[in-house]
């Protein structure tokens, strides 16, 4: 009924909480500063792995700023405006969504936790202690639902709220993308998502709710992992200083390195060294490495920022179908071969799903303007008549928009580098999608030869 944004793109890493962070900002990783669900925050511990998980964040959240930047939820406080956000899913993502709730407003409810704290005590009395998890995580998805029905909307009835399903994705990690677990657990989620949408009609809701459906990333299927473990005895073996100075943040289709004491080009010793691995794609070093043979400029993918590791290497991928006939393998870093995984640059994990429908938005519609996570944020506010001039990376989505008449005009960009290592030759291609300033990572893989 609504628009269809056939070629919108998620952020890299393809990782949930780093995709989190730029929906709710409109900034892109090296911006926000959350840049995967492993990594190292200097201003925090320069020497600790950080899992972006609620316990750990809110420890973060006692020292340093958790995000660098204004979230969707800080911006609607100070406007007199509420977000409240309920996630089934990790407590990292559902922490994101409004980091600085103690001081500004809304509320983050999670089975775990909720945000004030003294909530989680009265959504447990007036809605019963949440389902244990099982091999999926339908029962929760069902209570979630229930209190966003009858606490969010009914009673609370903030201008911006959110839902955040974990499946298809739990069930897709277990038993890989396609299996018929996945497509079981993804038809009773539709059905989730139908009696949200139900209630609202028949509340006469409808005239004044926009309802945006999104995903954080696609999906690949694990053809061959090679672990971080792997690759420390490796470089221990082969370049002992280094792997003293290293540290890997494990991403499924991405490692971030850190190299805490940097010395004899040990940036560009790495980034040689990966390069001979056949399973290395894409690597993008920091700004401040240089420029390195074979590498590309981590601004380049909108990574730079002030947590920028010093090298971030992407898996190589294809787009060959797995066993239930769905395109797209990767390396992963964890996890079982013919499982699902995400994390890299592949096109199957880049390209993800954005639907909107609404009196704010046009009418059946397919649009193939590139669009992306990031522009969620600057397009909301928009829609509510708040000043969108936030410095943010996204762009206000005006080509979806019923009081907007307007045509995008895109560019498609290539970027290349290569390298030569005694009769190997490396290199890369990052493929990019840009609307005016804002741009979208479309693909990046590297090649032997």
């Amino acid at each position: 009924k609504g628009v269809t944004f056939q070629y919108n793109h998620n952020v890299y890493p393809t990782v949930t909480r780093t995709n989190v962070a730029s929906l709710v900002t409109g900034r892109n990783p090296g911006a926000h500063g959350l840049i995967g669900n492993t990594l190292v925050m200097r201003d925090f511990d320069p020497s600790r792995l950080i899992h972006a998980l609620y316990d750990q964040l809110s420890r973060v959240a006692l020292k340093t700023n958790v995000l660098l930047v204004p979230t969707l939820a800080d911006i609607l406080h100070k406007n007199g405006m509420e977000y409240i956000a309920l996630g089934v899913g990790t407590s990292g993502n559902a922490y994101l969504h409004n980091p600085n709730i103690e001081i500004g407003g809304g509320a983050t409810i999670h089975p775990e936790f909720c945000l004030p704290y003294n909530l989680h005590g009265y959504i447990e009395k007036e809605y019963g202690p949440w389902p244990k998890g099982g091999f999926t995580d339908i029962k929760k998805i069902y209570h979630g639902v229930d209190i966003m029905i009858d606490y969010v909307l009914n009673q609370r009835n903030p201008e911006v709220a959110l839902i955040w399903f974990s499946e298809p994705d739990h069930t897709q990690h277990l038993v890989g993308v396609g299996a018929k677990e996945s497509i079981n657990v993804l038809s009773k989620v539709d059905e989730q998502l139908g009696k949200l949408l139900q209630w609202i009609e028949r509340n006469e809701r409808d005239g004044d709710t926009d309802v945006i459906v999104l995903s954080d990333h696609g999906y690949s299927t694990i053809s061959k992992v090679i672990t971080v473990e792997d690759i420390a005895r490796e470089l221990t073996r082969t370049m002992p200083r280094l792997s003293r100075d290293l540290i890997m943040a494990p991403n499924g289709g991405s490692i971030l390195f850190y190299i805490n004491d940097r010395h004899d080009n040990s940036v560009d010793k790495l980034a040689g060294w990966l390069m001979k691995q056949p399973w290395c794609g894409s690597i993008i070093v920091s700004d401040s490495a240089g420029q390195l043979d074979g590498t590309l400029p981590a601004s380049l993918i909108g990574l730079e920022g002030p947590r920028t590791p010093e090298l971030i290497m992407s898996f190589k991928w294809d787009s060959l179908a797995n066993d239930e006939g769905i395109p797209g393998r990767v390396y992963s870093t964890g996890l079982s071969v013919g499982q699902g995984q995400h994390g890299s640059m592949s096109l199957h994990e880049t390209n993800n799903v954005l639907i909107a429908n609404g009196p704010s938005f046009k009418k059946s519609l397919k649009l193939s303007s590139p669009s992306g996570n990031i522009d969620v944020a600057p397009t909301v506010l928009e829609i509510l008549g708040i000043n969108h001039d936030f410095n943010m990376d996204g762009r206000v989505l005006f080509e979806a928009l019923e009081s907007h008449q307007c045509d995008i005009q895109w560019l498609n960009e290539s970027y290349f580098a290569n390298r030569d290592m005694q009769g190997l030759h490396y290199s890369q291609e990052i493929k990019m999608s840009r609307v005016h300033a804002t741009c979208y990572l479309d693909q990046g893989q590297g090649f032997h030869n």
